[in-house]
């Protein structure tokens, strides 16, 4: 059964970082394409950035430059750094697992889904 489990959301002031962790296993091919998506109260679910198999990524125009996406393969965990945070980065943060090595960019594209954590900063 594949799993995917966010952690490392919380509250923090505009202008300060949160790290967010997502934890996978279960699912037993390494070359999956995998993202961070975000969904703000009222909006729909949008794309914030996309590693592929070969370390590739790819970041929302809102968030490139402040946010890196990285994986640690030995650990089955991708994360996500964001910095510089603005208050229109709140949303609930979700780690997902594509169909393919290919990385689309609509939630269509990907396979499997994590919970979420949600991420909350204050102007």
């Amino acid at each position: 059964q594949v799993q995917l489990v966010e952690s490392g959301g919380g509250s923090v002031q505009a202008g300060g970082s949160l790290r967010l962790s997502c934890a996978h296993s279960g699912y037993p091919y390494s070359n999956r394409c995998m993202a961070w998506f975000r969904q703000a109260p009222g909006k729909e679910r949008e794309g914030v950035a996309t590693i592929d198999y070969n370390g590739n990524t790819r970041f929302a125009d809102s968030v490139e430059g402040r946010f890196t996406i990285s994986k640690d393969s030995a650990k089955n965990t991708l994360y996500l750094e964001m910095n510089s945070l603005k208050d229109e980065d709140t949303a609930m943060y979700y780690c997902a697992l594509g169909w393919s090595y290919l990385c689309g960019w609509e939630p269509t594209d990907f396979r499997y889904w994590g919970q979420g954590t949600q991420v909350t900063v204050s102007a």
